[in-house]
């Protein structure tokens, strides 16, 4: 008599569980995928002219305090920050000095660089 009254159990599958779960991790990871390449597709839309102003090198001085090297219309700036604000402390004469491109071959690699470029293939 106790049988009848207790709902019945269903029988719990868990081969089917266990693909429903890693299906929908798999869902969730290709979603994150999803999400960084149109983040990506969305910010890298420049205008046709290209930017300006493009910040060539920037060192920490300190805590708070950072030295940045600009170049903005061909000139080079050279910029500190810091707590007060912002100042100009040179500005070179003349055109940006071009790369040499045996130069940037000998730089050496670091992991970021390597996975920025793993990044960028198809």
């Amino acid at each position: 008599m106790l049988a009848l009254i207790a709902p019945a159990t269903p029988e719990l599958n868990m081969g089917a569980e266990l693909l429903r779960m890693l299906l929908s991790l798999g869902g969730i990871v290709a979603l994150i995928f999803a999400a960084g390449w149109l983040s990506r597709r969305v910010q890298g839309r420049a205008q046709p002219g290209g930017r300006r102003i493009r910040c060539v090198e920037s060192f920490a001085l300190g805590t708070r305090e950072r030295v940045l090297l600009l170049d903005a219309d061909g000139k080079r700036l050279l910029i500190g920050l810091g707590p007060a604000g912002m100042r100009t402390l040179h500005v070179y004469d003349g055109a940006a000095p071009e790369q040499d491109e045996s130069t940037a071959a000998a730089a050496p690699f670091n992991f970021s660089d390597v996975l920025a470029a793993w990044k960028r293939k198809p």
